[in-house]
């Protein structure tokens, strides 16, 4: 075991063996303090702790946010709670120290500063009723941090551990102790007497009358066998008669509590008392206790503590007293000659400090000293006297000398350095032995020297950075933050300056200075002293809109420059104040800290002055925190604290979920005139932690109505305007209640029917509870009437597999005479398990062998609890998984993970099983069936229903084929199921449907745990994806869809690989006014997606515009032909519900109601999968062409300017299945060339023979590459020719240089100029940092040519004339959209949505890649890589939408933060990558790049690619084809068993 290095060390060790909780307060979330940083490793090691049932809880706590509040729900639950913190909190926690001494709290205090520690803040509190130890070697700090924990069990009491760390820095190391006598001193039995008591208290700050007492049994004999009376104390809160019946004799003052037994009383014993008597606990019973555990420690150890030490010759004359840092003087006084004044003198420390037993001391001391000199190392001196001082002078009133009592002389300690410490003591001996010594006298310097490596920096929180910068961008140069962190002010530390009180305080001062400028204005705009009349009238023009903002700021800068001209001393007076002349938005900025005592905070001070005077506060606790946060903690909702003043304009917002809002919400404030109060989410756990994460903890906060979205304006009242305004869909308790009294809600709820609902429910886990139970109760109800075995069936899928096996195997049951439930593990009431008869469970595999999200929480209580009773239970279990998911040997037990633990755990608790666990294995031949298969007849037979005859015959599931040729030509329910307002979701049916209308059903998957929580249905919304022929779009199309975004959406779009726009967050309600509004900018939806042909890309080509109209003309031809013929997409979007549209063509109505469509091309059941179609010009391969199912290769003219023809390639797809080698991507086949005019009847053919010879049973072998392969290419082509009635002609040549974007500014052979800009993995969106969507919002409304979307997500900004160049140039600037100073890495970059909306992600990819390339891009630049183009490509499933298969470096996700990496791609996606590693994370992934991107660097030859160079350097192999893609893998997988 290490040696201890430090007291902070020795201290965080044990109190984290001696606590149920540990509050480790720190200056930061991101900054470790002394301690935090050891006790953070033995948390994140899971290090069992010694009184703690498991793992201690170590809570990192801000310095600032009243950090002590955090311990009183702990201690009153009846846990052990201990706390780490330097010196500076405890003044401002002296209201909690009074209560907390009640308690077995111990705080290990390091005193501040490091350099020269002020022990004032301790002799500040000394009264406050805890127990004081004090330490000052490293030995000691051990030693003592253990008393104070076995201190505070035995006495109930508080303690306060204290020490100077740079005492003991030069003390050699020690080690530590072991368990086992940790736990012997602590008295661990007495210890959870402590834990198993709870106390009901619930105030703070008022005296609740709770007091720890000694109730001590008077024995009926006196021949009682214990030899003496038996001690119980318990928690005895006193009447104030009781008060005062209590003698006042103990230096510990009243402060007691509730203790745990100090010696148990026998039976006999327990049964012999006659009467009790209760008392408080004295100082001599704590001199007790810490004389019986230090006599213990000594007994062990050899080593001794009393709670005075002197040491010193008998007979000294002299002697020190010092309360400070002991270290220099313990060397020196050891180290002195006899010749020295000093040689002869004791030295007196105290190691209890408080209660303070001075009649110890006075019997300690040699009867021969006749002088003391007391050094008290205090910096803030209040009294005259120092309160050592006065404790000495008490203490030795009657002191055992014989020459009486000896003489106490004062000194006051300051810093002094090693090398005068000898001249120090001379002094304080010269002083001391004079016939007069001076009291008071000080000894060294009262500054110390700073040591920077111990100070902290205040800076603003990373994270927090964003709310700064939305406020420049709104008021530029008007912004005044009057307690900013750069500020400088002379006088003022800048921990005062920044505080909220004093930017108040300065504002204050700051609007009394303008106005008296004003004044002087106008006086001198009365006066002749200028040199021209000039002035007089300007400075007279802005005293009259002085007060108004636009005017003001407007006329400002005239009335500057008149001044400049003028020359007169009286204008240059006034130009020394030339910012008043500007109306300045004046913030304060404050953080959450204030809303725990708003009382006496600086929210409470700007409300009730009335001042004009924006706050800002950042509040920066997460939801999830939150959710488990105590009680006790009274931080109080401020925004609702200021709408109750009914003065000031309120407004909540949150930038990580709708940044309009915030931007509404400032401009507002800033308009009002009175105190406006902003408060704005920011939630983070540590000050730099991702933006990933904030959204996220965002998300959940805002939709479940924790943190609501609103702005209040008391002025709207007048106006006839609604004072409230709400801007997300739910709102918590407490502001409903507000607005309820304000009779503000009934209006809302009025106006807005749709919410009302939102608006009046209340959250929580037992809405949760109440769903399960009567879930289970109406099952119950239902099978009273059935006979037969009860048999309940439970499943945690993520997939549907495990759902749907169980509802077959419910249905099974059913028909063999079983009373059969199944529901998902979530909503079984656990407490119903040991009532079962025979239970079922059926669990799929889920990221490193975790549960399902819909089993986490039944997995959670059956593994934490004992207290189930399953004996009587029968059970079984079957597990899905893929025994080679995971290659490593290592990683083989995460194989059916959850199903196998299930199964033990069960069976632990008693459980008797039916059968031996189930595992189905994605790697069989018919996968989990395989195993399944051989699982439930031996489920039947154990339950004695194997033998039923006549069993029904199973219907076959139903397939997408079956859904679509009994929709009625894509129709199905879709228009009943938006019309269904009781849930956000449509059926399963109806969304596959809906694909083909171009819009998928999802739910944010951020916020699915915290949804089910509380009782709430997913967080259902629809993704639209627009059909975008060849990605070109209008200004007046862009403006629409920005608009549509931001009315509809989640004010973001989504700019896709495949060349279109997408919308993300469409709620049901508003899907299709989103429809309809995309309708009105003359695009469409329609098989955007779905089992038909999709929308046709073309490469932007912004250099040859002659070329690309001609190409785009194609592709719109091949677009309109292929285009579904089915009028269900206007019925259903597009047509008024109380009227029909003439102008579209009727759908035949037969046999009454039922309407016939008709599909030339595609038929009732349209294609076997989904169908894509790319077009390339070389040398530009940005389309990946090789990639689709149909790729075409443009081919110029003779004249090398006009389109002639296209190559044509086939059987091209991305699709796999993670460790189904039967699935795998595939590049196209070339067939041949055919000419431009005939191409759209060639796609045709193409399109019709993968129609009636796809494969309609499999849909993961359902693409047209599976058919190619199936048939070969010649017969594929044969078939083609056929039906196209023509020959395909021999390939013309081209070639490919590049696959990526070409940025920036280019010009065609018109003249015209292009601007291809970065827009990072196409989102579109505002964010503090870069207001891109407004950006081209703006742009957009001034632009006359075109917008072209890339197919590698960027955007093309084409035809701007040479006349409007500067403009728009101007405008990218003003915006940052002209910033390409990007790493090559980074531009060639690609990934797909994935992680909150795509349901089939298994990890982060648009969220994370950023992250990813940032902690590559030092390393590129290290090896002068920056500029060099690598393709590298994220998605979060193996389906491949960013097309990562043809990337040099790809990562693929297959868990939660885990990725397959693939290497060997060609450049110019020519070429397919090969499996490099398997399920790894970032750790690992950096691991492997940074080396590899080094080697690339110093080992490439000239112009070599990436994924050429991996290959030729022997890491990969190269992918020679589709079918040979899992084959030589770098990493072979195992079998996973």
């Amino acid at each position: 075991m290490a040696s201890i290095t430090t007291a902070a060390e020795a201290v965080a060790k044990i109190a984290y063996l001696s606590s149920d909780v540990v509050l480790s307060v720190q200056p930061a979330l991101a900054i470790d303090s002394e301690f935090s940083k050891h006790l953070h490793t033995y948390s994140a090691s899971r290090l069992p702790g010694l009184v703690a049932k498991e793992a201690p809880e170590v809570i990192a706590v801000r310095h600032n946010v009243d950090p002590l509040l955090s311990a009183f729900q702990p201690l009153r639950s009846g846990k052990l709670v201990s706390v780490t913190t330097s010196s500076s909190i405890l003044l401002p926690s002296i209201p909690h120290l009074y209560k907390l001494a009640q308690y077995p709290i111990v705080l290990h205090v390091s005193l501040h500063p490091l350099n020269g520690p002020d022990y004032s803040e301790i002799t500040a509190i000394r009264q406050c009723g805890f127990i004081f130890l004090q330490s000052e070697t490293l030995q000691e700090a051990q030693d003592i941090a253990l008393s104070a924990h076995a201190l505070a069990i035995k006495s109930g009491k508080g303690v306060i551990h204290f020490f100077d760390p740079a005492n003991s820095k030069r003390d050699h190391h020690v080690e530590p102790d072991s368990r086992d006598f940790v736990r012997e001193i602590l008295d661990v039995d007495s210890a959870r007497a402590i834990q198993l008591r709870k106390d009901e208290s619930t105030s703070l700050y008022v005296d609740d009358g709770k007091r720890a007492t000694i109730t001590e049994g008077i024995p009926h004999t006196p021949a009682d066998s214990s030899g003496g009376k038996g001690n119980v104390r318990e928690l005895q809160p006193q009447t104030p008669a009781e008060k005062s019946s209590i003698g006042e004799g103990s230096s510990v003052g009243s402060s007691v509590r509730e203790s745990s037994v100090d010696s148990r009383p026998t039976l006999s014993s327990a049964t012999s008392i006659e009467s009790t008597v209760t008392r408080p606990v004295t100082s001599d019973d704590i001199y007790n206790y810490v004389t019986s555990i230090w006599t213990k420690i000594a007994s062990a150890t050899g080593r001794s503590y009393r709670i005075f030490e002197y040491t010193g010759p008998e007979d000294a004359e002299y002697a020190l007293f010092i309360f400070g840092s002991t270290g220099l003087f313990v060397d020196e006084l050891g180290e002195a000659k006899s010749t020295d004044d000093f040689a002869k003198c004791g030295l007196i420390t105290a190691r209890l400090y408080r209660p303070w037993i001075g009649h110890r001391l006075a019997q300690l001391l040699p009867t021969s000293i006749r002088r003391i000199a007391v050094l008290e190392q205090i910096r803030r001196k209040t009294t005259k006297w120092g309160p050592v001082l006065l404790d000495m002078l008490t203490s030795l009133r009657n002191g055992p000398s014989t020459n009486g009592s000896p003489l106490v002389v004062g000194h006051q300690l300051g810093h002094i350095e090693p090398a005068t410490v000898r001249q120090a003591l001379r002094g304080i001996f010269q002083n001391l032995s004079s016939s007069s010594p001076i009291q008071n006298l000080e000894v060294g310097s009262n500054e110390a020297p700073r040591q920077s490596s111990v100070q902290y920096d205040l800076t603003q929180p990373k994270v927090e950075n964003a709310y700064m910068k939305i406020l420049d961008q709104v008021f530029g140069d008007r912004l005044y933050i009057a307690n900013r962190l750069d500020a400088s002010n002379a006088g003022i530390s800048a921990t005062i300056a920044a505080t909220p009180e004093y930017g108040f305080g300065s504002l204050l001062a700051r609007k009394d200075h303008r106005k008296r400028f004003i004044g002087e204005v106008q006086t001198a705009a009365g006066t002749h002293d200028f040199v021209t009349e000039v002035p007089q009238s300007w400075l007279s023009k802005w005293a009259l809109s002085a007060e108004d903002t636009q005017k003001a700021n407007s006329v400002a800068p005239d009335v500057i420059a008149r001044l400049s001209t003028d020359g007169s001393r009286l204008a240059s007076t006034l130009l020394e104040s030339k910012s008043l002349f500007f109306k300045e938005s004046q913030w304060l900025i404050g953080s959450d800290a204030w809303a725990y005592d708003l009382g006496n905070s600086g929210v409470h001070h700007v409300i009730a002055s009335g001042a004009n005077v924006n706050m800002l506060i950042i509040d920066s606790q997460p939801w999830s925190e939150r959710a488990a946060a105590d009680e006790a903690r009274r931080k109080k909702d401020i925004g609702l604290y200021a709408m109750n003043f009914g003065n000031a304009y309120v407004a909540s917002v949150a930038v990580y979920s709708s940044y309009t809002q915030v931007l509404e919400a400032m401009i507002e404030a800033d308009q009002f005139d009175g105190p406006s109060v902003v408060v704005a989410y920011l939630p983070y756990n540590k000050e730099d932690d991702s933006p990933l994460t904030v959204l996220q903890e965002t998300k959940k906060a805002v939709d479940l109505g924790y943190w609501p979205l609103y702005r209040w304006n008391p002025n709207k009242e007048e106006s006839g305007e609604p004072n409230f305004s709400l801007d997300s869909e739910r709102i918590k308790q407490e502001l409903e209640e507000f607005l309820r009294r304000d009779n503000h809600l009934t209006q809302l709820m009025n106006r807005h029917p749709k919410l009302a609902a939102n608006l009046s429910d209340s959250y929580g886990t037992e809405v949760r509870a109440l769903q399960k139970r009567k879930a289970k109760d109406a099952y119950n109800t239902l099978l009273e009437s059935l006979y037969g075995a009860p048999m309940t069936i439970l499943f945690a899928s993520d997939n549907g597999n495990a759902e749907s096996l169980a509802k077959r195997l419910g249905n099974r049951g059913k028909a063999r005479g079983l009373k059969t439930i199944v529901m998902a593990m979530d909503d079984y009431p656990l407490e119903d398990l040991p009532t079962e008869e025979n239970i079922v469970m059926l669990t799929s595999t889920a990221g490193q062998g975790e549960f399902p999200q819909n089993g986490r929480s039944f997995w959670d209580g059956v593994k934490d609890t004992t207290e189930l009773d399953l004996s009587q239970v029968k059970y079984a279990v079957f597990a899905l998984g893929d025994s080679h998911y995971w290659p490593r040997k290592e990683d083989k037990i995460y194989y059916n993970k959850p199903g196998k633990d299930l199964d033990a755990r069960i069976s632990f608790l008693g459980g008797k099983k039916l059968a031996d666990v189930g595992l189905g294995d994605d790697q069989d031949p018919d996968s989990y069936q395989t195993g399944y298969s051989e699982w439930e007849p031996k489920l039947w037979q154990a339950l004695g229903v194997d033998k039923v005859d006549d069993l029904p015959e199973e219907p076959p599931p139903i397939t997408n084929e079956d859904i679509k040729i009994q929709s009625n030509f894509l129709r199905g329910t879709i228009a009943e199921g938006l019309e269904d307002t009781s849930t956000g979701a449509i059926s399963a049916s109806d969304q596959q449907l809906t694909k083909f209308h171009g819009t998928y059903m999802q739910d944010d998957r951020d916020l699915r745990d915290e949804r089910k929580a509380q009782g709430l249905e997913p967080a259902y919304a629809f993704m639209i994806r627009c059909r975008l022929n060849g990605g070109v779009a209008t200004p007046g199309q862009w403006l629409q869809m920005d608009s549509i975004s931001s009315s509809y959406g989640n004010e973001t779009m989504k700019l896709t690989t495949r060349q279109t726009f997408q919308f993300h967050g469409v709620v049901k309600s508003k899907l299709k006014p989103a429809m309809r509004g995309i309708n009105k900018a003359l695009m469409t939806t329609i098989a955007a997606c779905g089992d038909v042909n999709r929308n046709i890309m073309v490469s932007p080509l912004p250099t040859k515009s002659a070329f690309h109209r001609d190409v785009h003309q194609v592709s719109a031809k091949i677009s309109d032909h292929l285009l579904p013929s089915t009028t269900a997409y206007h019925e259903i979007w597009l047509k008024d519900d109380d009227s029909s549209d003439e102008k579209h063509i009727k759908p035949i109505q037969v046999a009454g109601d039922a309407i016939v469509d008709k599909e030339p091309l595609y038929g009732p059941t349209y294609l076997p999968r989904k169908f894509k179609i790319t077009i390339a010009v070389p040398p530009h391969n940005d389309t990946d062409v090789y990639a689709h199912d149909i790729g075409l290769i443009a081919i110029k003219d003779a004249s090398g300017k006009r389109l002639e023809g296209f190559n044509v390639l086939v059987g091209g797809g991305m699709g796999v299945t993670h460790n189904n080698k039967k699935t795998y991507p595939r590049t196209g086949s070339m067939l041949g060339y055919f000419p431009a005019s005939q191409i759209h009847m060639a796609c045709e053919k193409i399109m019709l023979v993968q129609r009636d010879h796809g494969d309609r049973k499999n849909r993961k072998h359902a693409r047209l590459k599976y058919t190619i392969d199936d048939m070969g290419v010649d017969v594929f082509r044969f078939k083609v020719e056929d039906l196209l009635e023509a020959k395909f002609e021999e390939p013309r040549p081209f070639k490919f240089t590049s696959n990526i974007d070409t940025f920036g500014w280019q010009k065609d052979e018109f003249g015209m100029n292009h601007f291809l800009m970065f827009i990072e993995n196409g989102r579109v969106e505002d964010t503090a940092e870069f207001p891109m969507k407004t950006g081209l919002r703006e742009i957009a409304k001034v632009h006359k040519g075109e917008f072209r979307l890339t197919p590698n997500q960027h955007l093309c900004l084409s035809g701007v004339p040479d006349e409007e160049l500067d403009t728009i140039k101007g405008m990218l600037k003003k915006y940052k959209l002209d910033n390409l100073h990007f790493s090559g890495l980074r531009l060639s970059s690609s990934a797909c949505v994935a992680f909150p909306t795509c349901g089939l992600a298994m990890a982060e990819s648009e969220r994370y890649l950023p992250e990813l390339i940032t902690k590559l891009e030092d390393c590129l630049e290290e090896n002068g890589l920056r500029q060099d183009s690598i393709v590298m490509r994220m998605t979060g499933c193996p389906n491949g939408c960013a097309r990562p298969w043809l990337a040099e470096v790809a990562f693929v996700g297959k868990a939660y933060k885990a990725y397959n990496m693939y290497l060997g791609g060609g450049y110019h996606g020519q070429r397919l990558n090969k499996l490099y590693r398997s399920s790894i994370g970032e750790e690992e992934i950096l691991g492997i790049m940074k080396p590899l991107l080094k080697r690339y660097a110093r080992e490439r030859q000239e112009g070599e690619r990436f994924g050429d160079f991996v290959i030729r350097i022997g890491m990969i192999k190269p992918t020679t084809e589709g079918k040979t893609f899992h084959e030589d893998v770098a990493e072979e997988e195992s079998d996973g068993e």
